[in-house]
C-alpha cells in the first residue's frame, strides 16, 4: 500500500480565471513540479490532449499524468450521452496510464461565475437526487469497466457542497462512485475532511489537499461574494499555510489503508503566492505528516 504525490497546475495557471498566470508557459509548470519533487501532475488547459505528444513531454520531466478534471452534465443528459461526451478525455487518460477519472457535475454549477455569489449554489430535492444518483452510478460503472477508478469531486458552488449534500450523494450512488476527497472544499463547505475519510473509507478514491484561511472565507460569506472572489481574496492556500490539521488528515488516510495519489492543489494568485515556493511548502508538509502517519511513498 503506497502513496504518490502529485500537483495541480492551477497554482501556476488558473483555468477558471486565465488572467491568473495565463502567460506562464507549460515548461515552467512542469520544470517547477519536477524540481519541487512531485512525481505526477494533473491536466490543465495548457496541456496537449494528444497522448503521442503529451507522454514524451511529461516523460522528459520525469512526471506521470495523475488525471484531470472532467466537467460532467448528468443533470441534463443521460448516461449514454455522458459516456459519448467523455470519450476523448477517457481515451487520453487510458493512453497516459492514468488510474483515476475525476468527475464533477457542472451543468448548473456557479463556481466559475464571478458575478454569482456562493449563496446561490444550486440544490437538489429528493427527486433530483434520485435521478442524479442513478445516472452517476451508471456512468461510474462504465468508467470502472474501462479500468479506472471513478472519483467524484465535491466542490463549492456545485450540488455536492455541504455535509447534507455529501450524505445524500453517497446514499443514492453505488459502490463504483468513489470520491475525490478535497480537504479545502470539504472544510469550507462545512464537511470535516477527517471524519469524511473515516466514515467512508471504501469511497475515498483520490485526494486533493489544499489548506484554508477561514477568516477570509468568513468575509466571502459576509459580503455575499462569489467563489472566484474568494479565490482572489486568498481563502485557499497550500498545506502548512492555513488552518487545517494535516497530521490528522494523513493519520486518517493511513487508518483506512489509502493508496493512490495525494495532490497539492491550491487556487491562488501566482503573482502573490509564488507557485514554486508554495508548492515546496505544501509538498514538504504532506511528506512530513504522511511519514509520521506511516504512509509509504511508492518507490
Amino acid at each position: 500500500m503506497s502513496i504518490r504525490f502529485g500537483v495541480s497546475p492551477i497554482a501556476w495557471v488558473n483555468d477558471d480565471m486565465p488572467e491568473l498566470g495565463g502567460d506562464t508557459p507549460l515548461s515552467t509548470i512542469l520544470a517547477d513540479a519536477r524540481d519541487i519533487g512531485f512525481v505526477g501532475v494533473e491536466l490543465g488547459d495548457k496541456f496537449p490532449r494528444d497522448a503521442a505528444v503529451l507522454k514524451p513531454l511529461l516523460d522528459g520531466y520525469g512526471l506521470d499524468l495523475v488525471g484531470g478534471w472532467y466537467s460532467g452534465e448528468l443533470l441534463t443528459r443521460d448516461v449514454e450521452a455522458e459516456i459519448a461526451a467523455a470519450q476523448d478525455h477517457l481515451k487520453l487518460l487510458k493512453a497516459m496510464g492514468s488510474s483515476v477519472f475525476v468527475h464533477a457535475e457542472t451543468s448548473n454549477a456557479i463556481h466559475g461565475q464571478r458575478g454569482t455569489p456562493l449563496s446561490r449554489t444550486p440544490r437538489l430535492d429528493d427527486t433530483g437526487w434520485k435521478a442524479f444518483g442513478a445516472r452517476m452510478t451508471g456512468f461510474a460503472d462504465y468508467i470502472a469497466g474501462q479500468g479506472l477508478k471513478f472519483a467524484y469531486h465535491h466542490h463549492l458552488g456545485t450540488v455536492v457542497e455541504r455535509p447534507q449534500d455529501l450524505e445524500a450523494f453517497l446514499k443514492i450512488t453505488g459502490a463504483s462512485v468513489g470520491l475525490t476527497l478535497d480537504t479545502g472544499h470539504a472544510a469550507l463547505g462545512g464537511i470535516d475532511p477527517v471524519a469524511a475519510i473515516l466514515a467512508h473509507p471504501e469511497r475515498i478514491a483520490h485526494v486533493h489537499c489544499k489548506d484554508i484561511r477561514a477568516e477570509v472565507f468568513a468575509g466571502v460569506q459576509a459580503n455575499n461574494s462569489s467563489f472566484l472572489d474568494g479565490v482572489l481574496a486568498g481563502m485557499f492556500t497550500v498545506p502548512g499555510d492555513g488552518g487545517l490539521d494535516y497530521a490528522a488528515v494523513m493519520r486518517a488516510l493511513a487508518d483506512i489503508g489509502y493508496c493512490g495519489w495525494i495532490v497539492v492543489e491550491a487556487e491562488q494568485d501566482p503573482a502573490i503566492a509564488n507557485p514554486r515556493t508554495y508548492g515546496e511548502l505544501g509538498l514538504r508538509t504532506l511528506e512530513r505528516e504522511a511519514a509520521a502517519a506511516g504512509l509509504k511513498k511508492a518507490a
